[in-house]
């Protein structure tokens, strides 16, 4: 015996397999590019290691040694402070890149509860006018609410990206001014 699948679960299931691919792709370009910055980094990292050794060998007195230790701890904190950057600025991105999924299915779902909601009024029996507007009334009030958080947290997220900004600026400038006074008491 064979069941016909109506053709509104068929759509249904096809477009959750299309949201599960995208969230897929999302995070898999995410990790793909997070593994390529890591191996880039630890690429840098190795020569620059090799390269302050070959400056460490060659320091013939104490003065110096103070000196090549300041202009080492510049670059250094400079490439972590720009591999912490990008690290962040991948991490935005996939959230953004969710968010708009999570988004999308959001308003289908919306779309699909109002659609339910007018289709159960026209067959809905006399004097349930009032229930179904209060469901609708409640919904809206849901919506309203999912808006106005979604607004803050974005409004959040771009104060916080804002003081990581600031900060790494103000740490980078402080290690940068620190140097040539280090150089100076030597």
């Amino acid at each position: 015996m064979t069941y016909a699948i109506p053709e509104q679960v068929s759509a249904a299931n096809k477009a959750n397999v299309e949201t599960l691919l995208t969230i897929a792709n999302t995070a898999f370009a995410s990790a793909e590019r997070l593994a390529a910055l890591n191996l880039n980094t630890a690429r840098s990292l190795l020569e620059d290691a090799v390269s302050n050794a070959k400056s460490l060998l060659s320091v013939k007195d104490v003065q110096e040694l103070v000196s090549l230790q300041s202009s080492l701890a510049q670059p250094s904190l400079e490439k972590a402070v720009s591999y912490s950057r990008s690290v962040y600025e991948i991490a935005t991105q996939t959230q953004e890149e969710l968010g708009k999924v999570f988004e999308a299915q959001y308003a289908e779902v919306n779309k699909n509860v109002s659609t339910v909601l007018d289709k159960a009024a026209k067959s809905a029996p006399a004097g349930s006018d009032v229930a179904v507007a209060a469901v609708k009334s409640a919904l809206a009030a849901a919506n309203s609410a999912y808006d106005s958080i979604n607004k803050a947290a974005k409004q959040v997220a771009e104060i916080a990206e804002a003081n990581v900004a600031a900060a790494t600026s103000a740490t980078v400038k402080a290690v940068g001014s620190a140097a040539p006074k280090a150089k100076k008491a030597a």
